[in-house]
């Protein structure tokens, strides 16, 4: 069974209630559940914190365990050569998602540290991201 980890940055434990109008209002725990039964030939691990080495510890232990990491790292995308660092580090296929169009909002947003160590980026189609995220693993899986 494919093992897929999905990491969430700072804040991201607020969707549902943060910011609706740009995040939406459904909880990741509750999309994690649709996720699981969409996809239900990937173990999907969730793992979320607002504290940038706490991501690059989690990051770490991926190594040898997962098939790939889907991250979605909040502010720190546009912060964190460490978290960078960390993706280039572990030596496996990570897929950078984004819930808003971070393109499209204030200027700070358009700069990523962690893309160019990520496969591809998947941004502003709201949650269903991730989906797309694991879907191409699955594709890279079965090619």
């Amino acid at each position: 069974m494919m093992q897929l980890a999905i990491i969430n940055g700072p804040n991201l434990n607020l969707l549902g209630v943060r910011e609706p109008h740009i995040y939406g209002n459904q909880t990741f725990e509750d999309y994690l559940t649709i996720l699981s039964k969409r996809f239900p030939g990937v173990e999907l691990h969730y793992y979320q914190s607002n504290v940038e080495g706490e991501l690059i510890n989690y990051l770490h232990t991926c190594m040898g365990k997962m098939d790939g990491v889907i991250i979605n790292a909040g502010a720190y995308t546009h912060t964190s050569i460490a978290l960078a660092d960390a993706i280039a580090a572990i030596a496996l296929p990570v897929v950078e998602v984004h819930i808003s169009n971070v393109l499209a909002r204030e200027e700070y947003r358009k700069t990523s540290y962690i893309a160019s160590k990520c496969v591809g980026s998947i941004s502003g189609l709201g949650i269903n991201g991730y989906a797309l995220a694991v879907q191409y693993f699955i594709d890279k899986a079965n090619n």
